[in-house]
């Protein structure tokens, strides 16, 4: 589905709503990882960009106790009342925005009733953090109508706190916070653990290339795939290490040099605990590869970043590798490696713009003579993070 237009979506909230009066909307975009995966629940890095596909809310407070839904997307209402806010098992898209009204009462503020219409272009199920899109536009315009004034930083923990509390997801803090920090032309260098972030300029156009993202069209569910079981691996192979390393708090402390001690981990720990590791120096040397226009460097860093999540963090599947590999046959193609937290979802690739056509004929066409599956392919621009918007705004993702 096409983003709206911001007036198109004010013109579909007045529909449902007559009555509406001083409207609010806000756009959140939803990323894509560049490189570190499943580092960022380890407080480690990770560089992360928004891209130019997102959610969109338009809403109003109504003056009453209640909060009232219209998903454009699925042309479904829903409907619930601030005093009893409890996880939906039909409609699950509305808990994102259930635990995000959830959280500000938690902080002892008092939402009031809303209306809503949400709208928008991420492909869901698909590993680009339609979820974190979702809670970080509704943190957004909810903080906006009531005038509560949280800083972006606060807003960011709050909808992370929404996923991992309400939704049961224990996702960690880079999708929300690429969602509302990005910067257009940027990707964010994330420190995890300080949330000390950079904006590091992308020369991947200056330079003739793109950032290829290939939907597998396998959809993944984190909250029942193993995603909260990598998460406890991670843990224990922490509370092994304290017996060697005593001042390591994370993996995020555990540097190269001790690679032997975590090698000698039981397995599937060791797997596990190399892989963050591993993925937390290639994220540092990407970073210093690209702000020296490295391309071809930071190309092999994400095939190796693959190569680490398939054979190690096992969160890869036969059909994210075969992306891979036909990726990685198209000539000049420099890199290629799953993104999101794996199960499915999407691929990235470092593809010349000049060989774009032949790498979505030949992706395309070799992926579903293999798998009977019809991929998806964008080629997202790095764009910037949540803002409210008004009528008078005419820009739109429309793809």
């Amino acid at each position: 589905m096409n983003e709206l237009s911001t007036a198109g979506l004010l013109e579909e909230f007045k529909a449902r709503f007559p009555r509406a009066g001083k409207v609010q909307a806000v756009r959140a975009p939803g990323r894509v990882n560049l490189l570190g995966e499943h580092t960022d629940y380890n407080q480690g890095f990770v560089f992360p960009m928004a891209i130019d596909a997102g959610i969109q809310i338009a809403g109003e407070l109504n003056g009453t106790g209640r909060v009232n839904l219209y998903s454009l997307n699925y042309a479904a209402k829903e409907s619930f009342l601030l005093e009893e806010i409890t996880p939906s098992k039909s409609n699950t898209w509305v808990n994102y925005i259930k635990g995000v009204v959830w959280q500000f009462q938690k902080l002892g503020l008092q939402p009031q009733g809303a209306d809503l219409v949400i709208q928008g272009n991420v492909p869901q199920g698909a590993g680009l953090s339609s979820s974190a899109a979702l809670e970080v536009a509704a943190a957004l315009l909810l903080d906006a109508l009531h005038g509560w004034g949280l800083g972006a930083v606060d807003l960011v923990k709050l909808a992370q706190k929404a996923e991992n509390e309400f939704v049961g997801v224990a996702c960690g803090i880079m999708d929300q916070f690429a969602s509302m920090l990005g910067q257009k032309d940027h990707a964010l260098f994330l420190d995890c653990r300080s949330l000390e972030y950079e904006a590091v300029p992308l020369p991947l156009e200056k330079q003739g290339y793109a950032v290829a993202v290939v939907n597998s069209g396998v959809r993944r569910g984190l909250a029942g795939s193993e995603y909260n079981t990598r998460r406890q691996q991670c843990e224990e192979a922490v509370q092994r290490l304290q017996n060697e390393l005593p001042g390591v708090e994370s993996l995020r402390d555990v540097s190269l040099v001790d690679l032997s001690l975590v090698n000698q981990l039981p397995d599937p720990l060791a797997r596990r605990a190399r892989h963050v590791v591993m993925e937390n120096a290639r994220v540092q040397q990407g970073v210093t590869a690209l702000k020296a226009g490295e391309l071809e460097e930071f190309g092999r860093l994400l095939t190796a970043s693959h190569k680490s999540l398939r054979d190690d963090y096992e969160v890869s599947c036969a059909e994210l590798d075969l992306l891979v590999e036909l990726a990685l046959e198209v000539p000049g193609v420099l890199g290629s490696r799953m993104t999101g937290a794996g199960f499915g979802g999407c691929t990235i690739a470092l593809v010349p713009q000049t060989s774009l056509p032949a790498f979505e004929k030949t992706v395309s066409e070799e992926y579903q003579r293999h798998t009977g599956i019809q991929p998806e392919i964008f080629v997202f621009r790095p764009a910037p993070g949540a803002r409210i918007i008004t009528e008078a705004d005419p820009q739109s993702w429309s793809r």
